[in-house]
Parts: C-alpha cells; structure tokens; sequence
C-alpha cells in the first residue's frame, strides 16, 4: 500500500485506498448485508495496508460507527485513522435533517466517541452545510472539541469555495470531502441533492492552493464503475441505490452504454478491470489523498485495494476522459 500526505494535516499519512463504512449501514440500507462480513472486511483492510476509514453517524443511524468501533477495539490507536461526520441528525421516524447548532455538534461527537469506542476522532467533518446556522458558530463548537482533544483536525463535506473560506476566517480547514467519479468530474447533483460545487474546476485547484486533503466520495459510482451492472440491475426496495435518479431510466441506459465501453478500453489497452481502472483514475490526480473506497466483503477490499498497485499512463489517463465525456 502507498501512502500520501497533505500539508495542512501535518504529521499524518493516509493510505491511498480508504475504506468508507456506508456499507455498513444494516440490512434497511443496503442488500446483502452481514456484520460478520463487515467486520472481516474491516480486519482485511487493516492486513491490506489500509489505514484511514470514513464513517459517519448517519450511516445506519449509528449501526456503521457501532460496527467500526467493534472492529478495531484492542487494536493500536496510532496505526489507523477514523474521520467521522456531524451536521446530519434523525428522528425516531428516521427522518434526516440538517443541524449544525453548536450542541448538536458536541452532541453528535460525544455520541460517536461512544458508539466508536474511542477517546477522539482524527478527522472529523461538517457532512453538509446547515444555511440556518452561522458557520462562525458551528466552527467555533468544532474547535472547542479540538482543544479537549476530542479531535484532531477539522474537515469539510459538500462545501462550496466561498463557503469554505468563510469557515477557515474562523479556523483552520485541513480537507475537503466531495462527489467525484469518472463519470462524475464536475457534478451538479447527489441524488436529488443540489451542488454548490464543480469538484474538479473547483475544489481541486482550493485543494491545492492550501495543502487540503482531498478526499472523493461514491469512487465507483455506487458500484456502477465497479463494471458489474446490466439492464436488468434492481436494487431492493430498501436499498439507499434505488433512490439515485442517475441509476434509473433513460440516465442508467446511457451512463451504462458509456460503461461498456470503458469496459472494453480497460481490457483492451490497460489488461484491467474497470474498477482498478477507475481507483486508479481517481489516483493519478495528485490532489487527491485516499480514495474512499467502499466495500462489503474481503474480496471487494482486495479488489480495491489493487488499484494502487500500478499507474495509469498520461496517454491512457486522456482516453478514458474521452471515453467517459458520454456520460455527462
């Protein structure tokens, strides 16, 4: 496993190829989900050389973060790194709502500590911005953990430019976490979510100029770059995937036509598969400092985690951004 580091979080090195938990959310979230599963997948990311994994408490309503911490109690704190999330919160009914009140944060923090078996969180991250709370007020409750040492470095999740300068008026900002994918370079939106951001023409370059991390999410495209999907591909109704407008009609057929070719450009040039293919895409970007990766079982970790095995070349770098602009 390579390692890569960033500037504004000194000290600290994060392995290539993360591992995000979502997929440990619980059966009500995704299909084919076993705990015993997670956490062996989670043991195996450890074997692998993988030393940073993103969670949050929204995962399964806590049930990611539960599992995360069962998973690495008893192992040394300092080989591994945990980002987690605060901003997202949920009622008994299960419906999610923004808050980024400041006793919500701590709220949420004192909960993950518990749920995560830990004494602090590494890197903890605003998940999405709250519009009706100041963003001095919600730093100023994240900074107030950090001098309690109950975390140590400060992130942002779905942030816009200006957004993110105005919080780092207020403190220091060491990453960015933002959608972005091969088929997904400058997207518009999440689900239904609206973006106020272009990752590549925007958040990569802020990445740069002030040493973040940048961290992608949904790398494979929610297993669509994992190069396993078809026409006829359903996902169960409880499955968090059947709710992504860009895997449904007319928008799948197209992306999926774009797919198979990417597909046989991989075979054809590059002797691998798309979805080493598209980690390592992701790689090439100096920018970027782990791509979270998620997984459910150990075959998919070691899938995964060959993707930083090897390179792609310039020249097959800009084919497959020809390829893939037919999915825009």
């Amino acid at each position: 496993m390579r390692y890569r580091t960033a500037s504004a979080l000194e000290g600290v090195s994060f392995s290539e190829i993360g591992l995000g938990c979502w997929a440990f959310s619980g059966p009500s979230f995704w299909d084919g989900y076993e705990e015993s599963s997670s956490i062996s997948t989670i043991h195996r990311s450890l074997d692998l050389g993988v030393n940073f994994f993103d969670v949050a408490p929204v995962y399964g309503f806590g049930e990611a973060e539960r599992v995360l911490g069962t998973a690495l109690k008893g192992r040394d704190r300092s080989s591994y790194l945990v980002a987690s999330k605060c901003g997202l919160v949920w009622d008994e009914a299960g419906k999610i709502a923004n808050d980024l009140h400041p006793a919500s944060i701590r709220q949420e923090a004192e909960a993950s500590l518990r749920r995560l078996q830990m004494e602090y969180i590494d890197l903890y991250q605003i998940h999405w911005p709250d519009p009706s709370v100041p963003i001095e007020d919600s730093m100023d409750a994240l900074l107030r953990l950090r001098e309690e040492g109950k975390i140590r470095f400060i992130g942002v999740s779905n942030f816009s430019v200006a957004l993110s300068e105005e919080a780092m008026k207020h403190g220091a900002v060491c990453s960015q976490q933002s959608l972005y994918n091969m088929l997904e370079r400058n997207p518009s939106a999440y689900h239904d979510i609206v973006l106020s951001y272009r990752t590549e023409d925007e958040i990569l370059p802020f990445c740069r100029k002030h040493g973040q991390a940048f961290f992608p999410y949904s790398p494979l495209f929610q297993g669509l770059l994992a190069g396993e999907f078809d026409r006829s591909m359903r996902f169960g109704e409880r499955d968090v995937r059947r709710n992504n407008p860009k895997l449904q009609g007319s928008e799948y057929a197209r992306r999926l036509s774009v797919v198979s070719s990417l597909k046989q450009y991989c075979a054809d040039s590059i002797g691998k598969p798309l979805n080493e293919v598209a980690i390592n895409w992701l790689l090439y970007r100096r920018e970027v400092t782990s791509v979270i990766c998620g997984a459910q079982n150990e075959r998919q970790i070691e899938a995964n985690a060959r993707a930083a095995q090897w390179q792609l070349s310039e020249e097959q770098y800009r084919e497959l951004n020809r390829i893939a602009q037919g999915a825009v």
